[in-house]
């Protein structure tokens, strides 16, 4: 596989991987104290944020430099919430650095991997038509 084509498929692979991963959280929706309805309507709340970040992959996957933007931004903009949020549950900074490593580093990684993606795409277009002019 050409490396043009892996960093293709990289960032958009590693996307719908961490995107699965946070939509697992939705599963502690369902409780057997609420009716069906009520436990799907609760499941369908909880996916939102996969929603979103579904949302933001598809504009990744069009325009790679906005997408790597968005995906940079979230994972740091994100990663001090989530370490404060999971530090007061938990009371570890460990643990909770391995939250950070496991649910909002994968974005950036994504945002990043979508800009090498693009910057490369570009540099192949300015390298062609040098060859050719």
């Amino acid at each position: 596989m050409k490396s043009t084509n892996l960093f293709h498929w990289l960032p958009r692979i590693i996307g719908i991987l961490a995107i699965l991963f946070v939509s697992m959280f939705a599963l502690d929706s369902f409780s057997p104290n609420l009716t069906a309805w009520q436990q799907i309507g609760a499941f369908l709340t909880h996916l939102i944020p996969s929603y979103i970040l579904l949302v933001l992959l598809i504009v990744a996957w069009k325009w790679e430099f906005v997408g790597g933007i968005i995906f940079i931004a979230i994972g740091v903009l994100t990663s001090p919430w989530v370490f404060i949020h999971n530090y007061r549950m938990n009371g570890s900074v460990g643990l909770s650095l391995v939250v950070i490593l496991s649910i909002t580093i994968p974005f950036a990684l994504v945002g990043v991997l979508f800009l090498i993606s693009y910057y490369r795409k570009k540099k192949k277009v300015v390298d062609s038509s040098n060859i050719s002019g």
